[in-house]
Order: C-alpha cells, then sequence, then structure tokens
C-alpha cells in the first residue's frame, strides 16, 4: 500500500516559513508527549516512555510525530484512518480504539485520537486530528499484562473498535466503565486513559491557538508545503541509492507454540526516486501471537527508509509516497482474524526491519549497518500483592540490547534499538511499586560480534521475585542471531533463565510460568551484529 501521487503545483514556499511550521507541528507532539509523560499513572508510560503522539491533517496524513515510539508512529495513521471511517466527529469528541483489525496494533495499545475543528470547519468536517497511543500494562485476557503466548486474538485481551471515549467533550461512561471493567488494574488504567485525554486536548488547543495566530489558511498552506518537501527530500534520497532489485530473509525463532522458524522475506526494488518492498515469500499466519497485521509492515518500511534522511526531515505521509509496501494477506507480516498479535508488533517488527536493512545494504553497502538484536525482550509479570493493602498489579517492560556495527563506527550497547525507543524504570522505582528485587542489572560483555567494528554488547537482567507471580516472556533471537556483515561476525543469541532454589532451569523464548517466592528471573539479551572483516595483525618487518 502507498499514496503515491505527484508533488503538489502549489508554488514553492518561504524557506523559513517552511521551517517555522515545520517547528511548530513537531513541537506540538512533543508537548503532547510531555503531558502524557507527567500526568500518566503507571510506570509504563511515566518511566519507560511507552507512548506516541502524531499530528495529522484533516484527510489523516501525518504532519508530525514526536520522537518517540517507531512501531507506533508508524502504524497510527492507520488508526486514524479507521476513526475517520467509523465515527463522525465533533468538536470536542475523542475516540478510543485498539482493535489490530481495525487500526490498532496489538491490544495494549490504546489509540486516542481527537479532531481539531478550525476556522469554517467548525461547521464541517475537521480540520486536523491529534492522537495518543500508550501501551498499558493490562488490557484483560488470559494472562496477567496481555502479552503472553495466546492461540487467537480473544485470549489477548479486550478488543475494542473506534467508539467515542469522550462526546462533546463529555466522558462516555459506558464506554469507560466497560473498559475498566475487563482489565486487573483498573485504578491504574483510569488514571492513564486520563492523561492521554489530556494530551489530546492538550494537542488540540495548541492547534488552535496556531491557527489563530497565523490564519487557518496559512497554516493549511504550510501543511500541504511540509508533506510535498517531505516527499521530494525522499525522492532525492533513493535516487542516491544503487537502482536495482535486493533480496533477503531473516527468520524469527518460532510462535510460542513451535519451534520451527518463521521465514520473513523482503524484496526491495529501488529505481528513479522511488522504492517497492514486497514481502511475498514470508510465512504463513502461524498458531502463535507473532502475527504482525498490515500497519506493522508498513510501520516497519517507514521506519527504515525514515533512518535514511537526515534528522531534521520533517516526518509526515509525505515520506511514503514515493514507496509501495505489498505484504500479502493471511501472511505472518499480514495475518486476518482472528489471529493472536500481541507479539506482531513487538518482535515480527524487528525482523521486518532487520530484513529490509539486509536487502539495502546490497544497494548501499557503507551506509547501511549490522544486525541489531532484533528483540524487545518482552517480559511481564502480575498477581494479587500480599505486601500491605491487597492489589492487584500488573508490570510489562522491553529490554535493551546490543546494536549492530556499522562502516563508521562500532555499535552501541545496551540500548533500545529500532522500532522500540523506550527507556528502562529505574530499580527504586521497580522495587517500590513491585513486590521484586533487582539482583543484576549489567552489560553483557562480548556478547556484540567481533569485526572491524564490533557491535554493541546487550544487558544482562536478573529480577527476584519476593511473592508468587504469573510471569510471560516474548522474545527471539534465542535461536538464530543478529547477522554480520561484510565478514562481521553475527551477535550472540539472547538466553532466558529460571533460577529456583539456586538451580538455573533454561526457558523458552516464548512462554508464560508461574514463580514462586525467591525464584529469580535472568534474560541475556543478544548482541549487536559486527561490520568488516577484522584485519589480522600482520608480522612486523625485520630492520
Amino acid at each position: 500500500m502507498a499514496a503515491k501521487r505527484k508533488s503538489g503545483q502549489a508554488s514553492r514556499p518561504d524557506p523559513m516559513r517552511l521551517e517555522v511550521f515545520k517547528n511548530i507541528f513537531h513541537s506540538i507532539a512533543e508537548e503532547m508527549g510531555a503531558a502524557l509523560r507527567r500526568s500518566a499513572f503507571s510506570p509504563n508510560i511515566k518511566e519507560r516512555r511507552d507512548y506516541s503522539c502524531a499530528l495529522y491533517d484533516g484527510a489523516g496524513q501525518v504532519l508530525a510525530m514526536g520522537d518517540h515510539m517507531p512501531v507506533h508512529l508508524g502504524s497510527m495513521p492507520a488508526s486514524v484512518a479507521a476513526a475517520r471511517k467509523h465515527l463522525r466527529f465533533a468538536p470536542g469528541d475523542i475516540a478510543v480504539l485498539n482493535d489490530p483489525f481495525a487500526g490498532g496494533t496489538h491490544l495494549p495499545d490504546l489509540t486516542l485520537v481527537m479532531p481539531v475543528f478550525v476556522g469554517r470547519a467548525e461547521r464541517e468536517a475537521p480540520s486536523y486530528f491529534v492522537a495518543s497511543r500508550a501501551h498499558h500494562a493490562d488490557i484483560g485476557g488470559a494472562l496477567a499484562a496481555s502479552m503472553g503466548p495466546a492461540r487467537e486474538i480473544f485470549q489477548e485481551g479486550l478488543r475494542i473498535p473506534p467508539v467515542k471515549l469522550l462526546a462533546q467533550g463529555e466522558i462516555q461512561r459506558d464506554t469507560l466503565e466497560l473498559i475498566l471493567a475487563n482489565v486487573r488494574t483498573p485504578a491504574e488504567r483510569r488514571g492513564d486513559l486520563a492523561a492521554q485525554i489530556a494530551s489530546c486536548k492538550l494537542g488540540e488547543r495548541r492547534i488552535r491557538e496556531v491557527a489563530a495566530k497565523y490564519g487557518p489558511l496559512e497554516v493549511r498552506k504550510y501543511a500541504t508545503h511540509l508533506l510535498d518537501y517531505s516527499e521530494r527530500l525522499m525522492r532525492r534520497a533513493l535516487r542516491s541509492l544503487r537502482a536495482g532489485t535486493y533480496s533477503a530473509e531473516d527468520f524469527l525463532d518460532g510462535d510460542g507454540f513451535s519451534d520451527a522458524p518463521l521465514r520473513i522475506r523482503a524484496r526491495v526494488r529501488i529505481a528513479q526516486g522511488e522504492a517497492e518492498i514486497d514481502f511475498a515469500g514470508s510465512a504463513p499466519q502461524c498458531a502463535g501471537n507473532v502475527n504482525a497485521v498490515e500497519a506493522i509492515a508498513v510501520s516497519a518500511a517507514f521506519y527504515v527508509f525514515r533512518s535514511l534522511l537526515a534528522d531534521d526531515v520533517p516526518a509526515t505521509s509525505g515520506l511514503l509516497r514515493p514507496i509501495t509496501i505489498r505484504a500479502p494477506q493471511g501472511s505472518v507480516v499480514n495475518a486476518r482474524p482472528p489471529a493472536a498479535v500481541a507479539a506482531g508488533n513487538v518482535e515480527t517488527s524487528q525482523r521486518m526491519v532487520d530484513t529490509i536493512l539486509r536487502a539495502l545494504s546490497k544497494a548501499a553497502p557503507r551506509l547501511i549497518p549490522a544486525a541489531s538484536q532484533g528483540t524487545m525482550n518482552n517480559f511481564t509479570f502480575g498477581g494479587l500483592s500480599t505486601k500491605g493493602q491487597r492489589r492487584s498489579y500488573t508490570y510489562y517492560e522491553t529490554i535493551a540490547g546490543g546494536c549492530g556495527a556499522s562502516a563508521a563506527r562500532a555499535g552501541a550497547s545496551a540500548v533500545h534499538s529500532h522500532m522500540t525507543n523506550s527507556w528502562n524504570t529505574p530499580a527504586e522505582v521497580f522495587e517500590e511499586a513491585y513486590p521484586v528485587r533487582i539482583h543484576t542489572y549489567a552489560v553483557r560483555t562480548k556478547s556484540g560480534g567481533d569485526g572491524l567494528h564490533r557491535g554493541g554488547d546487550g544487558i544482562v537482567r536478573e529480577v527476584e521475585f519476593l511473592e508468587g507471580a504469573e510471569v510471560g516472556l516474548l522474545s527471539d533471537r534465542r535461536s538464530t542471531r543478529p547477522y554480520g556483515l561484510y565478514g562481521g561476525k553475527s551477535g550472540q543469541p539472547g538466553r532466558n533463565v529460571l533460577i529456583r532454589q539456586g538451580r538455573e532451569q533454561p526457558l523458552k523464548a516464548k512462554q508464560s510460568l508461574q514463580v514462586r517466592p525467591g525464584d529469580r528471573i535472568r534474560i541475556e539479551t543478544p548482541g549487536g551484529g559486527g561490520w568488516g572483516k577484522k584485519s589480522k595483525p600482520g608480522r612486523r618487518k625485520s630492520s
């Protein structure tokens, strides 16, 4: 899929004015994110920053994204499109949705979409939209934190099509209470949703202020210019790549019910300032939850090609105009309902990025890095705390690893990479909020692949449970390894371990289990691939 068309034929914009509006739109998305973070209740949003905010025009085209989560940002336009399709908006409305087959990604990601009416549009259609997406630490389902292995989406939690959470400024109590009645931590969910509502209202207010200052027509004109400008810059970047058709494949370790590897295949064609990414040949959708929806395939492609550009290029829908994305229906990259999809968002998205980059490395050998860790190492747990006042709790985090090395430098160690941009929960907050103790949090030395430039190292994270809990692991690169490029060695695979009464028991990449007081879970994350062949030290010549 792609919204391909020629650049607008309107007169060239004033460069300084274009820069002003680029910065204004971006600052609105960033301010929305800051408001969401500061007012959120859960550590997952407040500390880990697992959220994203963006600004759209009245047709649902992205005008600006915050510097947030790539896997969210590239897929959120599908949520805005679904809300526009299914709902008739009035001023003060806010829609909520998470249905992966109607604009969402996976169920814990709740997306709020708010229209912005400006000028004459007060009586007509929205001139703009703002949206916020946040990963909620529980949305119901069979397992605590809603991210464990599952065979169908009905096991993964509450599925919400586009519905109104606010109507003309008033909370829709039936919608809110329906959500809260189906989650394990309703007070936390209520607080995080309130933070998302506040974020959207702030974005709406800022756009109206900008329109009042510059005039609705001027703002709309420069929104169009930004879309066209982004398109021109992407076409220029694509023309700089070596033309041709390049193919690559990589594999997921399995789906949680079978250890059979699942192929991700990508063919990338570069020609005359345009690109086509075709995932034909990827594995059919599977029994487990590594299935991804089409929005994730689009998001992965958007991320890779956005990464070819300078940081100051506006991240708008114009970037996708020269790019066509084909993801076969019924495959692991574009699954049909009722497929389980929780890991498609977090794991399969990473492997799609790895595969596209591997193909592009043949078009730009010195531009593309080796594979980074290629997993988010999703770690969840929950239970009923007996500490103080009895209460249900759930926790979700992703764990960093090694980045791939490049022609320019070694890979970074112990950082989130590619489709995730989250932080960690500080140890003090972690131990205060949950009945756990952190035993180890350290760099996993020598886990990066060797080479002329070495891949970054992963992390060792070991957590002791002070009370019994239900634990979920959704990880990858435990069998396959992050590849090196041009003679660089692959990074070390990850490893999950249960330590019970001093004995280590290997755990699968994807599984759930009950832990007892005193049990420890150790997660060793993969290192990045190395780049280039390491030269052997030559013998010193005798004088």
